[in-house]
């Protein structure tokens, strides 16, 4: 009988001819496995081990002590996985990608903590970092990889052992028939990827000093080493396993001391190298930073506090001294930190109370705490939920305008309200509870930090006046707006202030007031109240309702803006008169207050003509004066525009946001989206338990009404120049190719400095733009000594995800202007 080359029964010749072949493979896969390990790079073995090594680069958190640095830094070091979950998709002029789980490109770049003392890294917990976050996202990769999925459930089930001795004997068996696995090996991916992966055994026999090849030997040096590790620990997986860089769902299983001995430092080592350099250099990149001397210390807003400017005002009886005044030059410093400030109590508790020395204000408890505006009580100041107008609590107050209204339908035919002279903002704060969204507006210092205290409690608020110009919002965009006792002269000059509120109301819209006049009989209040019944008639404001509260012994006078321009044509004087068709009502950038009223529109394709759906449905529906003939921000039709930036947040909200990136999203409360276009970014996030103020560059397309429609609200601003808000106002800022932008404009530092101010310490900021600006934002943010918790790229496109630290610089710098 013939018998085959490779049978047993060959005996000597063939192994022979074995021992030959297994000492050339075995001394190339030796020099390769040298190779890579004093090489300072590492060359991924096959495609799923460079994916894997790319994730491995993404790391995050700092670690809150040294006893715990071991563990935390492993979980960090995963954490940020789902960050990678970003794919290229090309919209309009500004190129986006998405993020797709564990789909990490090779232009990823590493991610770096650093942060600058003790006090830090006690401030800077590692906690959105929680193991449950992590055990969701495993879920999900593991559902994608089902055979990742059950070696995870073997380890977690103590099954190691058991798979580790059946894999030797395996071994055993292919090394006694090392030529036929050659054979089926030339023909097959997977037997291929075992020769490689068993090239980090080979490696580590070498170390051994084996130097016996001989048939038979190989198999009994894996054995050993496998009991060895066995004997190490009963939960560690066989090194001869080949996974240098073991999948996302592995990963979080595997203890850090691990890495400690390989060709990789651990997060916990590079961040305190880190963190000695920048304590003994003191600067960082060549940056160099300053606090901001001024009189407002703390509390400084650039272009509301330009003191030298306000000075030589002519005048101030319109509050101009009030409104904005930018300097020419935009300070580059950080602004202090009140001392002894921490990180900011949670909603909805902070609603009720707030940390004192956040906001260490006393004033306005002392002159408004007989109306439970604000109390002083030990560490906090509390908020029992009044104001002037509604002693007795905001709820009650607005229960009982929509019982004097039905029509109001809070949170259903009205969405979108305007707070005027918000005080406390305590009215905006409670309508949250009726799903009804309140941009609260009040002057900065009128009451002392009134904008302040509202926005430390996690309620939407602008520093704002009614002066002489127009508010920075579009016409015909706001369902109701509200004025509880502001003491705004609307009569005065025309009308102009009251004016301008009609300006912004939509066509049916309310405007709710709620002042002495309505209810008092005093000299002033009568003369103030007939006037007003006279210029609202004029306007053809219709009254409504004029009801009183008992319990809060107030009155409240509710008026309807009409929805057609019928009652204009028949008025007997053009007084106040209608504007001209060339005014537009949306032009609101520095723009100054006209005596003149907008006429409403009647084409039922235009803006306005028709109220919105009611909420939510308002928020997906592409809005009815969208017209497919209308280009898109992106090139697409508008309504397929606007339904495709939405799908696109969507994707990255679900994807990336809520779970990749590691954020405890009960700590965050205001985000801002720098750069909001149809505000897609706040519609995927409706659902959590946050505002957006969504900002529209006055250079980009006017895309604000859309937001508005969809029952969102925002405003417009220049970012070449500071936001009208109070030093650490937001807690997550959202900035989508917007410094590139600025870049080519104005003071790039200006901007980075101005993002610190309006951040919160231990704050987020997540960027997303081209890679040049991502590498530069970085180094800068390291200089800052904020924490570098993800960095991302591909195809030029980049995501930079950081955190700000409490960290301010000793030196200050004086900035003239701002000096009393």
């Amino acid at each position: 009988m013939a018998l085959g080359k490779y049978s047993r029964v060959d005996g000597k010749k063939s192994s022979s001819y074995c021992s030959t072949v297994t000492i050339v493979v075995f001394v190339a896969l030796c020099l390769v496995g040298v190779w890579m390990m004093t090489s300072s790079s590492v060359v991924p073995i096959n495609s799923d081990l460079a994916s894997e090594e790319n994730k491995s680069e993404v790391k995050a958190q700092p670690t809150e002590s040294n006893s715990e640095n071991n563990k935390e830094a492993g979980n960090s070091g995963n954490s940020n996985n789902a960050v990678d979950e970003n794919s290229p998709s090309e919209e309009g002029k500004s190129k986006q990608f998405e993020d797709n789980r564990g789909d990490l490109p090779e232009g990823a770049t590493k991610a770096d903590t650093s942060l600058s003392s003790n006090q830090e890294d006690k401030n800077n917990k590692p906690e959105d970092t929680k193991p449950e976050e992590f055990e969701k996202t495993t879920e999900e990769r593991q559902e994608e990889k089902p055979e990742d999925k059950s070696e995870d459930e073997k380890k977690d089930n103590g099954e190691d052992k058991k798979e580790d001795g059946e894999e030797t004997k395996q071994e055993g068996s292919k090394s006694e028939s090392e030529n036929e696995v050659e054979k089926k090996g030339d023909g097959k991916d997977s037997e291929a990827g075992d020769k490689e992966n068993k090239s980090d055994d080979n490696e580590k026999k070498s170390e051994e000093g084996s130097g016996d090849t001989k048939d038979g030997q190989i198999e009994k040096v894996e054995e050993k080493k496998d009991q060895d590790s066995q004997e190490d620990s009963g939960e560690k997986k066989d090194q001869s396993s080949g996974e240098v860089y073991p999948s996302g769902a592995q990963a979080e299983l595997l203890n850090e001391t691990q890495t400690q001995t390989g060709a990789f430092s651990t997060q916990a080592a590079e961040s305190k190298n880190e963190k000695d350099v920048q304590k003994s250099t003191g600067t960082q990149n060549g940056y160099i930073w300053k606090l901001c001397n001024t009189t407002a210390g703390r509390d400084y807003i650039p272009c509301l506090d330009n003191l030298e400017e306000i000075k030589n005002l002519r005048s101030t009886k319109h509050y101009e001294h009030r409104e904005r005044h930018c300097p020419d030059n935009p300070p580059t410093c950080l602004v202090p930190l009140p001392e002894g400030y921490q990180r900011p109590v949670e909603w909805p508790t902070s609603r009720e109370k707030i940390w004192y020395h956040n906001v260490p204000h006393t004033k306005l408890a002392e002159i408004k705490g007989h109306q439970n505006w604000v109390k002083v009580s030990g560490e906090y100041l509390t908020f029992p939920g009044g104001g002037t107008q509604f002693k007795h609590g905001a709820l009650h107050y607005i229960d009982f305008i929509q019982e004097s209204v039905p029509d109001i339908a809070w949170g259903k035919h009205s969405r979108v309200v305007l707070d005027v002279g918000c005080g406390v903002a305590s009215f905006g704060g409670f309508l949250f509870e009726r799903n009804t969204l309140t941009m609260s507006l009040a002057p900065k210092d009128e009451h002392e930090a009134q904008v302040q205290f509202a926005l430390e409690r996690g309620i939407p608020a602008i520093s704002a006046v009614m002066g002489t110009k127009r508010l920075p919002y579009p016409g015909r965009v706001f369902d109701v707006v509200h004025c509880a006792r502001c003491r705004v002269p609307w009569h005065i000059e025309g009308g102009k202030l009251l004016l301008e509120l009609n300006r912004l109301l939509r066509p049916g819209g309310l405007f709710v007031w709620s002042a002495t006049p309505v209810y008092r009989k005093g000299d002033e209040d009568v003369e103030i109240w007939e006037a007003m019944k006279k210029l609202t008639k004029a306007m053809c404001w219709d009254v409504i309702s004029i009801t009183k509260d008992t319990i809060n012994e107030v009155g409240i006078a509710t008026y309807r803006k009409p929805t057609s321009n019928e009652c204009y044509v028949q008025r007997s004087q053009n007084d106040p008169p209608i504007c001209e068709d060339s005014d537009d009502p949306n032009a609101a950038w520095n723009v100054p207050l006209q005596a003149c009223m907008h006429k409403v529109p009647t084409d039922s394709s235009e803006r306005g003509s028709q109220w919105p759906e009611q909420w939510p449905a308002r928020l997906e529906k592409s809005p009815y004066w969208l017209l497919s003939s209308q280009v898109g921000v992106y090139g697409k039709p508008a309504p397929e525009d606007f339904a495709a930036d939405y799908e696109h947040w969507k994707n990255v909200v679900n994807k990336s946001y809520l779970n990749g990136l590691g954020i405890k999203w009960s700590t965050v409360r205001n985000v801002m989206d720098m750069r909001a276009v149809y505000g897609g970014l706040a519609a995927a996030l409706k659902e959590l338990n946050v505002w957006v103020m969504n900002v529209i560059s006055i250079d980009a397309p006017d895309t604000l009404p859309i937001i508005y429609e969809r029952g969102l609200f925002g405003i417009y601003h220049d970012w070449c120049e500071s936001f009208s808000t109070y030093p650490r106002s937001y807690d997550l800022l959202h900035a989508d190719h917007l410094f590139s932008k600025i870049k080519k404009k104005c003071n790039f530092m200006a901007l980075v400095a101005e993002v610190d101010r309006i951040l919160r310490p231990e704050g987020k900021l997540i960027v997303r733009d081209n890679v040049e600006t991502i590498n530069e934002l970085e180094s800068i943010f390291k200089s800052m000594k904020w924490e570098i918790r993800s960095t991302y790229s591909r195809d030029k496109e980049g995501l930079l995800f950081v955190q700000k630290s409490m960290w301010r610089p000793n030196e200050a710098e004086t900035v003239v202007y701002a000096i009393a």
